[in-house]
């Protein structure tokens, strides 16, 4: 989901907000607890005492569970980089703004990677709102800093925020966040520079 994803909602039913609550706690213990991506629905509905159906009439699948759980800390992000302080939010040269985000993503991928890689499977990663909202905010600073072909570069500065990527560079790797964010910020010089 991102900002621009708001609009009108109903009250819901305390009963409704009791499954919703017991749907995504259990969604989140199963996704912390093993690979996101082999949760099924049946393992959600189990673990959270509810019926197939019952989940299946708010959540069609794993994945939209997963962006629910994470959707508050995506909106927090975009807040910040729409009117948060420079240089993660305006007033920054458009290269700090850059190694600014890639600071921010990576701590987001690292508090949250058992969400991300829930909702972000497959082509999911590219049609999801938060998505669209990062390639807006990167081509932005790209046009900003008068790079040629920003349609071109915005998805090859986002492609090292893949969360298998993360995990990889963090779980096999063994890497930091710390030195994963330091080799963002000279891609986001070399590019900005």
């Amino acid at each position: 989901m991102n900002l621009l994803d708001e609009g009108p909602h109903r009250p819901e039913r305390a009963d409704a907000a009791r499954n919703r609550a017991r749907v995504l706690a259990a969604a989140r213990r199963l996704f912390a607890s093993r690979d996101p991506r082999a949760v099924t629905m049946d393992d959600i509905a189990r673990e959270a005492g509810v019926g197939r159906g019952t989940l299946y009439r708010r959540y069609p699948d794993t994945v939209s569970i997963a962006v629910a759980l994470l959707d508050a800390h995506e909106r927090e992000l975009q807040e910040k980089l729409l009117h948060g302080e420079p240089p993660l939010g305006p007033g920054a040269a458009p290269a700090e703004r850059m190694a600014a985000f890639y600071t921010a993503m990576v701590e987001l991928l690292d508090q949250h990677i058992d969400l991300v890689l829930g909702a972000e499977v497959g082509d999911a990663r590219f049609t999801g709102g938060a998505y669209g909202f990062w390639r807006v905010h990167v081509r932005s600073l790209l046009v900003e800093a008068d790079l040629a072909d920003p349609d071109a570069l915005v998805d090859i500065l986002l492609a090292p925020l893949a969360p298998e990527a993360f995990r990889f560079q963090k779980e096999t790797r063994h890497l930091g966040p710390d030195r994963i964010t330091s080799a963002l910020h000279l891609l986001a010089r070399g590019v900005f520079r």
